[in-house]
């Protein structure tokens, strides 16, 4: 199994469990994501959810062998996850790495605890191509723009410490209690009236939404760049490869 799912009283905790490849995400993974997840919207027994991964890595994103649109679901877009509207809250619960998709899931979340050995980071522009699951406009909205673009623009990782400083991390714990944190916030929630907490949940989503489109089309259109492009066949190849990567940008923009 690529996931693996347990109840926690009134929360389904969601383990990402593929750990020989660093849980990044693939067809089967988004797949069990997105009935993982419809079962939590589904199930009025279910009041919130966590999404964690191992005491080393939450996710390193995507599985570069995946072909395009492989991670897609109807009702959840990429990973199953990424473009969902959901009524009831997700947690992130994050220790070790989450870059690239890993870093997009948590941003896709509503709440994100990491324990102090947790990182994130955008990788993408390194490997030739960009964060094309929300990181090009979540990670923004989430940080200082200074530090996005830092972020995204150079594939430098972030702390726990200083992502909890920034205020993308809600709370930081202790090494191997992220998830045990994130399921008091869980909890907290779901000692809430259901009612409020979904109209709450829908009432955010009206007015982020509004912009969302907007920025999936501008993501869209730079992801199209990429594909055009030689450095994205170049930078995977290396990355599989083990090798710095030849960049070919360059000379084709100087022509």
């Amino acid at each position: 199994m690529s996931i693996a799912t347990e109840r926690a009283r009134k929360t389904l905790v969601i383990r990402l469990d593929r750990p020989a490849k660093r849980n990044a995400v693939d067809r089967d993974m988004s797949l069990a994501l997105d009935a993982a997840l419809n079962t939590l919207e589904d199930d009025p027994g279910l009041r919130a959810a966590v999404i964690t991964g191992h005491d080393s890595v939450f996710s390193a994103g995507s599985d570069l062998r995946n072909a395009p649109g492989d991670t897609w679901t109807d009702r959840g877009g990429e990973y199953g996850l990424i473009r969902r509207r959901r009524a009831k809250p997700l947690i992130a619960a994050v220790e070790g790495l989450a870059y690239g998709g890993g870093f997009e899931i948590a941003l896709a979340c509503d709440m994100i605890v990491a324990s102090a050995t947790a990182t994130f980071a955008f990788p993408e522009v390194l490997r030739g191509v960009l964060a094309a699951s929300g990181g090009l406009f979540r990670a923004p909205r989430a940080l200082p723009l200074h530090i996005a673009k830092e972020m995204l623009l150079t594939g430098r990782p972030l702390t726990a410490e200083r992502a909890q400083t920034l205020g993308l991390v809600n709370l930081l714990s202790e090494p191997g209690q992220a998830l045990a944190q994130a399921l008091l916030i869980a909890d907290d929630v779901a000692a809430a009236s259901p009612v409020s907490v979904e109209a709450t949940m829908r009432a955010i989503a009206d007015v982020v939404e509004r912009e969302d489109e907007q920025a999936w089309q501008a993501t869209a259109d730079a992801f199209a760049v990429v594909r055009q492009g030689p450095d994205e066949r170049e930078g995977i190849s290396a990355f599989f490869e083990k090798r710095p990567p030849k960049w070919m940008g360059d000379q084709i923009s100087d022509r």
